[in-house]
């Protein structure tokens, strides 16, 4: 049977396979020219394509040219640590001039120089250096002077309302410029000196008058307790709270005086020998009766307390309260140097005068150094030295009691004037003199009469 025009059906079967053949073969050529084409197309953007290509876990798309390349297969475990791609690379070298790199992004400051702390007057040694804890301190070598002042009237009544102009403070014989005046009150830091080298009569007498001696004082304050005879002792250390301080003072009421009597040797109230129910037996040597040496300590109870308030807060008022008869004898400090210290620290010595040292005669007799005695003087030398002024002198019980009072009242209400010296340290003692003008001429002032720039080392 025939179609297409003639062509049998085996032949036109085998017209249809070769057109096939014909078309796949053409299919074949055009792959292989645009494989060619995209061959040469493509280095230029390889670079950058091949990049994001890598990255990715999709395979390319079959090829007629080339079989797909082989995958990797990724690894069973993550490594440990995948260095980023960027830090894989080599790194450029910086070719950026040190003069633009910014100051403040440095690690590590620079290396500190070495700082040395010399006292004033001395010269800085060669190859000494400080730890850092010294590198941020700044010693700065200042000359200032303060000096408290108490004002009276005739009639020992306090004068308020002075003002700055109203003082002038002279040094060696110059007239210095104030820079500092206050007349506000001071907290104080109190040491207490109680003699028990009194007679019996007089140290009873001052146990009576404590709770008026505690009540002088304010919450702010601080009071330290000293007794001493012989030897010096302190009772209770520096505190503010009233029970401490009424404890140590209790302590003191069962404490006996010395007994000025002549010492007993025989008769019943003197040394027994020995007894047997009462009886003596025996005739043996009679008892010799060695009486204690007598000693009054002043200058070395000073110097204790003087030392204990040279450590305390250098914002308080520091005095010493001495309730003495006022005799010195058996002291190892001497006078001078005590005084020196208490310049040096700028320390006040206060007193009420009771006993022998209250009658109106004291003051004429003061100067005399009586056998067993000692001097009689010292305690208002102290007192007129240090600005603390003139002793108390009280008989009474109630007169001592008042005298609390105002010994408080009047360091805790001074004016405080204040100045800079141009001279240099030294260990000699520099003259104070403090006028009021423009009040009257009957003004009683109490100030210092000195000071030292560097304590004695014999009193330190």
């Amino acid at each position: 049977m025939w179609g297409w025009g003639g062509i049998g059906t085996g032949e036109r079967m085998d017209f249809v396979d070769n057109h096939k053949l014909l078309l796949v073969t053409g299919l074949l050529v055009i792959g292989l020219a645009l494989a060619s084409l995209q061959a040469q197309s493509s280095p230029s953007s390889a670079p950058q394509a091949q990049q994001p290509a890598q990255d990715q876990n999709v395979p390319d798309a079959p090829s007629a040219v080339q079989p797909p390349p082989p995958q990797d297969k990724p690894p069973a475990e993550p490594p440990a640590a995948t260095p980023d791609s960027s830090s894989a690379q080599p790194q450029p070298a910086d070719k950026t001039p040190q003069t633009e790199t910014p100051q403040g992004e440095q690690t590590q400051p620079p290396p500190m120089p070495p700082v040395q702390t010399v006292p004033p007057g001395t010269t800085v040694g060669q190859g000494t250096t400080n730890n850092k804890d010294q590198l941020y301190k700044f010693v700065v070598s200042t000359n200032f002077v303060q000096v408290p002042v108490t004002v009276k009237d005739s009639d020992g009544r306090l004068v308020d309302g002075l003002l700055p102009k109203d003082f002038a403070v002279y040094e060696n014989g110059k007239k210095q410029q104030l820079s500092f005046f206050s007349s506000d009150p001071f907290e104080l830091s109190v040491a207490i000196l109680l003699d028990l080298g009194m007679p019996d009569t007089a140290v009873q007498k001052v146990n009576q008058t404590f709770p008026a001696l505690i009540g002088a004082f304010s919450p702010y304050d601080e009071v330290s307790v000293y007794t001493y005879s012989s030897t010096v002792s302190q009772l209770t250390d520096f505190t503010g709270t009233t029970p401490r301080l009424t404890a140590a003072l209790n302590q003191m009421k069962t404490v006996r005086g010395h007994n000025n009597g002549p010492p007993v040797l025989g008769g019943p109230l003197g040394p027994q020998g020995p007894t047997v129910n009462g009886v003596p037996v025996g005739g043996g040597p009679a008892p010799v009766y060695t009486p204690p040496k007598e000693a009054h300590v002043l200058n070395d109870a000073i110097l204790r307390a003087a030392l204990d308030l040279s450590k305390r807060d250098k914002t308080r008022r520091k005095v010493i309260f001495v309730i003495s008869d006022g005799r010195e004898m058996g002291s190892k400090a001497s006078y001078s140097d005590v005084l020196k210290l208490l310049l040096a620290q700028g320390i006040q010595v206060k007193a009420i005068a009771v006993e022998g040292a209250a009658l109106p005669l004291y003051g004429k007799l003061e100067r005399l150094r009586l056998p067993r005695e000692g001097y009689g003087n010292i305690l208002p030398k102290y007192s007129s030295a240090t600005g603390g002024g003139e002793p108390y002198t009280e008989l009474s019980r109630n007169a001592i009691e008042d005298a609390y009072a105002k010994i408080t009242s009047e360091a805790r209400n001074q004016y405080t004037l204040g100045y800079t010296t141009r001279a240099t340290a030294s260990t000699v003692k520099r003259e104070i003199e403090v006028k009021v003008t423009g009040h009257g001429r009957d003004l009683k002032i109490y100030a210092k009469d000195g000071y030292y720039p560097i304590a004695s080392s014999r009193a330190q």
